[in-house]
């Protein structure tokens, strides 16, 4: 799907999170989209941007999956009713204080906004903050998903796991696979539901475009297959976003040349999840 064609390419799915989250980050996911420079992105569908944004994604070159990334802790979701901070999210979910229905009509509502727009269900279901595991949220979503789709097993969405690969492990991470990694990838195997092997792409959003450069290249040369590789690109800065210097330190870094010519030197190939055995 991209530059690296070669038979013996390592198949990875590098994945824009945050589609919709405003304007500058549409148009920026958009245009790597259409360039070849990603094979999937995460669409907030709480954002006032996802009912116009959504026509940024249709009749590219080559198509990309496109998911829902499942949304509790952004202001989108305060501003809808359900949101919370992510500590606050995190420490009602190690008290199992999720109530089931409540989270089943968050998760349907958003599944519905993303169809309402997309006209079919999503590729792939993950998380923004890595909701999409937590204890509560999980269980839910599994069901729901198997509702809606299991009649048709080809609509079932694949899911992100959000743990480091084996070895690559550092404080961020390891929170991050401790809210229920394991679990999510256990309940998703016994539900037959495709899951990622590995995330990689988890950083602290500091330094500049060299910094991001080395990252990328060591997340290219670590990525196990059927990893994915996650990214937060913007082609513009945005006020009001606490990560819009590093967005656009990614965007800028995606679109050059340097980073077609480390596909190559990393023999990498980005797919779809469609391409997992």
């Amino acid at each position: 799907m991209m530059e690296n064609s070669s038979a013996a390419a390592k198949a990875i799915i590098l994945c824009a999170d945050d589609f919709a989250v405003h304007q500058g980050a549409s148009l920026g996911i958009a245009k790597l989209a259409a360039m070849g420079r990603l094979s999937a992105t995460s669409v907030m569908v709480l954002s006032k941007r996802w009912p116009q944004d959504a026509a940024l994604l249709k009749d590219l070159p080559q198509p990309i999956d496109v998911g829902l990334h499942l949304d509790w802790t952004s202001d989108f979701a305060v501003a809808s009713g359900h949101g919370m901070p992510l500590g606050a999210a995190m420490w009602k979910a190690l008290r199992g204080a999720f109530d089931a229905g409540a989270a089943r009509a968050v998760i349907e509502r958003q599944l519905d906004a993303f169809e309402t727009h997309w006209k079919a269900p999503p590729d792939h279901v993950d998380g923004h903050q890595h909701v999409q595991q937590f204890t509560g949220i999980r269980e839910v979503l599994l069901r729901v998903l198997l509702e809606r789709y299991g009649a048709q097993p080809a609509l079932l969405p694949y899911l992100r796991i959000s743990r480091a690969p084996p070895g690559r492990v550092d404080l961020k991470n390891f929170v991050i696979a401790a809210m229920g990694a394991a679990a999510l990838v256990k309940a998703a195997t016994q539900a037959d539901l495709r899951c990622s092997s590995a995330l990689l792409g988890v950083y602290d959003f500091s330094g500049d475009e060299k910094r991001y450069a080395d990252l990328m290249a060591l997340w290219l040369q670590r990525a196990p297959p059927n990893s994915i590789v996650m990214c937060h690109p913007a082609q513009s800065f945005e006020g009001g976003d606490a990560i819009g210097a590093a967005r656009l330190q990614e965007f800028n870094y995606l679109v050059s040349d340097k980073f077609g010519a480390a596909l190559n030197t990393g023999d990498v190939h980005l797919v779809r999840g469609s391409s997992w055995q």
